[in-house]
């Protein structure tokens, strides 16, 4: 069976993947939150990273304690940049410098070990515009962080449909929404609202 990837985003309710000023969850999370995070990362799956986004989780897993960073140490994780060379000082990590859509095709035909990528826009928005995003895993936090917000994962992005698989809300306040995308064609004749007859 082919191996899936996910894609896993977390953002504010106007879809900003950061704000400045806003701490780590935008200051939202729970246990049910966390909770969730830890059944994620527990996970046999390989960790994709953008070369931004993987010098994040490096700082983060040295300076913070969460309950599931232990599990994002011990996965098998692939970075793809041209600017980090190895050792790249986090276990478990290879870096790629050639082209992630072609990579990642590969690894969907040739091994059967889960897939999941955080966050790394600019990776993502080309895995989703070549078709290679199984899921998205979506959990948008009760934020509005307007023109502090930056990091959109869809702005500039393919147009896609969306079948939603499932709806969570965890600690009565987080919603996460995983969708299966697909590349938008050509909308069905006849959709949209019908104009009155006569007119």
């Amino acid at each position: 069976m082919p191996a899936t990837y996910t894609l896993d985003y977390f953002c504010s309710l106007d879809m900003h993947g950061s704000a400045r000023g806003w701490p780590g969850y935008w200051g939202k999370e729970g246990p049910e939150v966390v909770e969730d995070r830890v059944r994620t990362f527990a996970q046999q799956q390989m960790l994709v990273f953008g070369g931004t986004t993987f010098r994040e989780f490096r700082h983060f897993v040295r300076e913070y304690d969460e309950p599931y960073y232990d599990s994002l140490i011990a996965a098998p994780k692939l970075v793809f940049s041209r600017t980090l060379e190895e050792p790249l000082g986090w276990a478990n990590s290879t870096v790629h410098a050639g082209d992630a859509v072609a990579e990642i095709a590969r690894l969907k035909r040739e091994t059967d070990v889960p897939m999941r990528s955080h966050g790394s826009i600019a990776l993502n928005r080309a895995l989703l515009a070549a078709g290679l995003v199984d899921r998205i895993e979506l959990m948008v936090f009760p934020a509005v962080t307007a023109d502090a917000g930056f990091a959109s994962l869809f702005e500039g992005g393919p147009e896609l449909d969306l079948d939603l698989v499932s709806s969570t809300v965890l600690d009565g306040r987080t919603l996460k929404l995983v969708y299966e995308p697909h590349l938008h064609g050509a909308v069905p004749e006849g959709a949209g609202p019908k104009r009155r007859s006569g007119r």
